[in-house]
């Protein structure tokens, strides 16, 4: 606990919770001893009418110990508890809070009712909230109000001498805790008469009756309110990182993601926040932009754009990245984003290594997405875990909400929830590959499914001059994509692994792999479609010739091409199938049988169920037939085998990370583990490669860079370093 003259108090509790992306509520335990009891020094009162009072260790009879160990408090922020269990810890309990009422336990051990008059809730624009009370005792009006020193400190009334004193004080201790890392706050107070109360009290509700331009008269009246303020002092609180927060930022980054950090924190606090989850280096060339102008900040701008073209153009840099990071803070980050310097400011954010957005608001957050988004054309995340997050995930590709203390507005606006941070590895890395490389592969099969049993249509056009004839009975093409062929895919798109999840979670930039175009390539798509095509050509002119002027009438020869069609069709998803488990064996096997029990039935009981059709005794004539067998077997070989020798080539002389990686699933787990640290002593940034197999030759120390940058640009004669 820390004290100053300027009433400076840094709030830090014992059992702290974490803050930053945490559980679902902001439910606290009361981790302090008994609030301890003061004796009283006469009689006499300060201004607000409290008792001065010296503190002693109170008789534990005075006190309703049970009731105040057992005491809960619920908060919308992990801030506004932590100040309450601070204030606890030195005597001052908030016994009870109704939506007209406030209800404290002093130190001497008498209770204070204030009745709340009104509150001025918080929004992005003010950056701070009141709340109006009457003092129990003086029967004054009294507003109290807390927010960020940015906006606080411009609502002060002139000070005197020793105001002036107190309130330089509370600013370098602001500056003092925000270095630590700590989020700060400023409380103020101001005493209103009687008469002020009434006005503004009929200009409030004025305000809230009106129908039209409610929130602009709301805001407004807030503004007049909040104004000649008293200082009364700042409080700082830790943010404490959650578990795994580096190691998460650090993944990430590994697998080719680009991490930005949008935060209404003090440039200070964020910084430090920005060091300690590794974001920033201490080898990073960091860039602190600070501007109150738009001469400066544009000055600024063209030359860091300079200095960093320059770098890349020079020869001696080439195949090498300039570390830069970008701190920005939410004045200069306005400025940035005008019509004139957006460019400029897009251009100089893509060839950063990280950027941190510091003093922002929700409006701001969500207009960075969406000019990221329309000037770099990529793909956006956004992960928060409170309201002023929600305009940003709302405004990003993929919204991911965090249910933590900070409330459940973020995951009731997101497209995924998470409990937290570290979690977001496991998520993008080892599911977010998955469902990429599932669904691509299970959409371009289908495609080719569909493809290769149409043409067998188109084919025979050809012999029935273009009559739109069908040598398949109608039932069976109904049945053939309806059941046959159904299931297997759409197993395919769900259980398929490419990798297995130790190898992704710990070679992060197998990642990499699914950016850009990754698997759903135009190429890819294009070769697959003309092997659906030969594929085709094989199922239906190998038995055509082989029956060419033959007896067999149409309807034979059309049930044998769907049978062979089928053969081809799941050997072809076979050879795709990447990890085979007993669900995969089941579900190919259940679809040949399937296919055959329901052809032989139809076959059976079916005699014209289709006039002129007569598929009665098809399928068992075929069955009884050995030609039929060897047809299909030749058939399906002569399809598939292109294929199979196109995988078997790529995967033998140009393997790719992702073939890499299958191999080393195969081995044993200690050697693999081997493996996989060598290859991360070896890494660096770009294109995945796995290293030669393990000797003392490859275990090589990579060169880093010895030299430590740090450039600091601020604006308007502010100090340069």
């Amino acid at each position: 606990m820390k004290k100053a003259s300027s009433l400076c108090q840094v709030f830090s509790m014992k059992q702290k919770r974490d803050r930053t992306l945490s559980d679902s509520s902001a439910l606290e335990e009361d981790q302090f001893r008994p609030p301890v009891k003061p004796e009283r020094s006469g009689d006499t009162r300060d201004t607000d009418g409290v008792q001065t009072c010296s503190l002693h260790a109170p008789p534990q009879s005075d006190v309703s110990a049970g009731t105040l160990s057992e005491s809960r408090y619920e908060a919308e922020s992990p801030d506004e508890a932590a100040l309450v269990f601070a204030a606890k810890a030195y005597g001052f309990t908030l016994l009870a809070r109704t939506p007209d009422s406030v209800t404290v336990r002093l130190p001497s051990g008498n209770n204070l009712v204030f009745e709340v008059m009104d509150t001025l809730t918080f929004d992005s624009n003010r950056k701070r909230m009141s709340v109006l009370v009457r003092h129990p005792i003086t029967r004054e009006y009294v507003l109290y109000t807390k927010g960020a020193d940015s906006s606080i400190m411009e609502l002060l009334r002139t000070p005197n001498t020793d105001q002036k004193d107190m309130i330089a004080a509370t600013q370098r201790h602001l500056d003092c805790y925000a270095k630590e890392g700590l989020r700060t706050l400023c409380f103020t107070k101001k005493v209103i008469s009687e008469q002020e109360f009434e006005i503004w009290t009929a200009e409030r509700k004025k305000a809230q009756a009106a129908i039209e331009g409610r929130e602009e008269l709301m805001m407004e009246s807030a503004v007049k309110m909040e104004t000649q303020l008293t200082l009364l002092g700042a409080t700082g609180i830790e943010d404490r990182l959650q578990e795994d927060v580096p190691e998460t930022i650090q993944a990430l980054r590994e697998a080719g993601i680009q991490v930005w950090v949008l935060t209404g924190d003090k440039p200070e606090t964020a910084v430090n926040i920005g060091y300690a989850c590794r974001l920033l280096h201490d080898q990073d060339l960091v860039i602190n932009m600070s501007c109150k102008d738009k001469l400066s900040c544009t000055s600024i701008l063209n030359c860091t754009l300079e200095e960093m073209r320059r770098y890349a153009r020079d020869p001696r840099n080439v195949d090498t990245t300039q570390d830069v990071s970008l701190v920005i803070d939410g004045r200069t980050l306005t400025l940035a984003l005008g019509p004139d310097l957006r460019e400029r400011f897009v251009d100089l954010a893509r060839r950063c290594r990280s950027v941190l957005c510091c003093r922002v608001t929700p409006l701001q957050k969500s207009e960075v997405v969406k000019v990221m988004r329309e000037k770099l054309r990529v793909m956006t995340l956004a992960v928060g875990d409170g309201a002023n997050d929600v305009n940003m995930i709302q405004a990003a590709d993929v919204g991911i909400g965090i249910s933590g203390q900070e409330g459940m507005q973020a995951v009731m606006a997101s497209d995924f929830a998470i409990s937290r941070f570290k979690n977001l590895r496991k998520l993008l890395l080892l599911h977010g590959h998955w469902c990429y490389t599932r669904l691509s592969n299970m959409i371009v099969y289908f495609f080719y499914k569909n493809v290769a049993y149409v043409n067998l249509l188109f084919w025979y056009q050809f012999f029935c001059g273009f009559s739109a004839a069908s040598m398949i009975d109608y039932w069976m093409l109904i049945f053939f994509n309806l059941f046959f062929t159904s299931t297997p895919p759409i197993m395919f798109g769900i259980m398929d692994q490419d990798v297995s999840a130790q190898m992704l979670l710990g070679v992060p930039e197998l990642y990499r792999t699914g950016q850009g175009e990754g698997v759903y390539r135009f190429s890819t798509f294009w070769a697959t479609m003309l092997d659906a095509f030969y594929q085709s050509l094989v199922c239906f002119f190998i038995p055509y010739l082989v029956y060419q002027d033959s007896d067999i009438d149409v309807f034979t020869f059309g049930t044998l091409l769907n049978t062979i069609s089928l053969f081809v069709i799941l050997l072809h998803l076979s050879i795709e199938i990447k990890s085979w488990t007993v669900i995969h064996w089941l579900i190919m096997l259940g679809s040949v049988g399937l296919y055959f029990a329901v052809t032989v039935l139809y076959s059976g009981l079916c005699v014209t169920c289709n006039p002129p059709s007569n598929p009665y005794w098809i399928m068992q004539y075929l069955l009884a037939d050995p030609l039929f067998y060897l047809i299909s077997f030749i058939t399906t070989v002569v399809a598939v085998f292109p294929r199979y020798l196109f995988h078997v080539l790529r995967n033998s002389l140009a393997p790719s990370p992702l073939v890499q990686a299958r191999h080393l699933d195969r081995l044993d787990p200690t050697l693999r583990e081997q493996w996989m640290k060598e290859w991360r002593s070896l890494r660096g940034g770009g294109e995945v490669r796995f290293p030669e197999p393990p000797g003392p030759e490859s275990f090589a120390d990579p060169q880093s860079p010895s030299d430590e940058f740090s450039l600091n640009v601020f604006a308007d004669n502010q100090t340069s370093a």
